[in-house]
């Protein structure tokens, strides 16, 4: 049928109309047998589920590592040949206000390797910043009732050769009861191109440089940059894979906003970055100034600091479900703190990501250097004005 005919039996709208309604109807037929839940009903071959868990192997109720001295290290799970961890859940005791999961470590060894590709302190890890415990729900990492003491992973693991997970108590105390699962399925052989799961922490006191705190041009203007130098640095990856995600932990000292910083992520060894942001809200799917608690399962807000303007304590998170991203030889994530890295900070994250090749990550902060900041309040705010009065001649009009 020629154009003019078709024309003439179907008006252009209308063939518009067919065409969308085919292709609705055509991503609809391919979604359909590609989703979780259709996944689900795959009948799998060379597939079996184990785990390794805390329970007790008398048949009583003593479920649970019953102790890890301080100093000390247990292996939670040490096991050879193919599979993929689907599934952690831990929870420990004394609670977190007397024993600090910021000290308590966990490490993750792939394919026989004796260096760790997952080194983060538990609670950052999991997605608990500091020494709080707070509950929240995104899709690879759940902090759960009771007071976000559960702590669950969905992340995909996968190990060729062998697995082992340990934990080590810097704490200064006794962890009198380390509960856990670790739920894996075990194959022959791992599917073509399967990565290796990688995580990162890092810590930083950020410095102000020599003008001072100038956010918002309050003081002069701010300058650029167009570089990443002093960024924050969130991950430094070398060889071919792909960014999952962040767990990114704010403590501002001032009431002043601190989220002007644009991330910054060079791809491939490239000089200028690759990809470029707007700030830090924007990066992390949100907007304008934000104090507002949120959890998505991709991204969001689950611990904020409710106190004077963005005095305090703030987590973000940002997992790349549906757009990881990717490189073939490095990448390098970076943000500022503040815009032209002109905050003082107290910054920490933990970066996840997948990469071909089992890789060591670097050495993470000690716990002198993990230690927080304490927590400013209205008194410290009074304290600074008295002293700038008496600094100025305590004169009743300066207001």
């Amino acid at each position: 049928m020629r154009y003019l005919d078709l024309k003439i039996v179907f008006p252009a709208r209308r063939i518009k109309t067919f065409l969308l309604l085919l292709l609705i109807g055509h991503i609809g037929y391919a979604q359909e047998f590609s989703n979780d839940l259709i996944g689900l009903a795959t009948i799998k071959e060379g597939v079996k589920t184990k785990r390794v868990s805390s329970y007790d192997t008398t048949g009583g109720n003593a479920d649970s590592f019953l102790k890890i001295e301080d100093g000390t290290s247990r292996v939670l799970m040490d096991i050879k040949g193919a599979g993929i961890i689907n599934h952690i859940w831990i929870t420990l005791a004394p609670e977190p206000e007397k024993i600090s999961r910021n000290d308590v470590i966990i490490k993750m060894y792939w394919d026989g390797s004796d260096k760790p590709s997952v080194l983060s302190p538990l609670g950052p890890f999991f997605g608990q910043g500091w020494e709080e415990a707070y509950e929240y729900a995104a899709l690879p990492l759940v902090a759960g009732p009771k007071e976000g003491r559960s702590l669950v992973s969905y992340f995909a693991m996968p190990f060729e050769k062998g697995a082992r997970i340990e934990i080590e108590n810097q704490t200064g105390k006794t962890i009198d009861a380390f509960y856990f699962y670790v739920d894996y399925v075990e194959m022959n052989k791992l599917p073509k191109n399967t990565g290796r799961f990688h995580a990162w922490y890092n810590k930083e006191l950020t410095h102000a440089g020599e003008n001072g705190e100038n956010e918002w041009g309050i003081f002069e203007e701010p300058g650029s940059n167009l570089t990443g130098k002093e960024n924050y640095l969130i991950a430094d990856i070398k060889g071919k894979g792909h960014f999952v995600g962040v767990n990114y932990y704010v403590h501002s000292p001032t009431p002043f906003w601190y989220g002007e910083g644009d991330d910054m992520i060079f791809i491939d060894g490239a000089d200028q970055p690759t990809l470029k942001g707007t700030g830090t809200e924007d990066y992390f799917n949100t907007a304008w100034c934000p104090d507002t608690y949120f959890v998505h399962p991709y991204f969001g807000y689950p611990r904020v600091n409710k106190n004077i303007g963005w005095l305090g304590r703030t987590h973000m998170y940002r997992f790349h479900i549906s757009d990881p991203i990717y490189f073939d030889t490095a990448l390098k994530f970076t943000i500022e703190h503040g815009h032209n890295n002109q905050l003082t900070l107290d910054l920490a994250s933990v970066a996840y990501w997948y990469q071909k090749e089992v890789a060591a990550v670097p050495a993470t902060p000690n716990k002198e250097q993990r230690k927080p900041k304490p927590v400013h309040t209205y008194n410290e705010l009074h304290k600074w004005r008295h002293e700038w009065r008496k600094a100025n001649g305590n004169a009743p009009d300066l207001w």
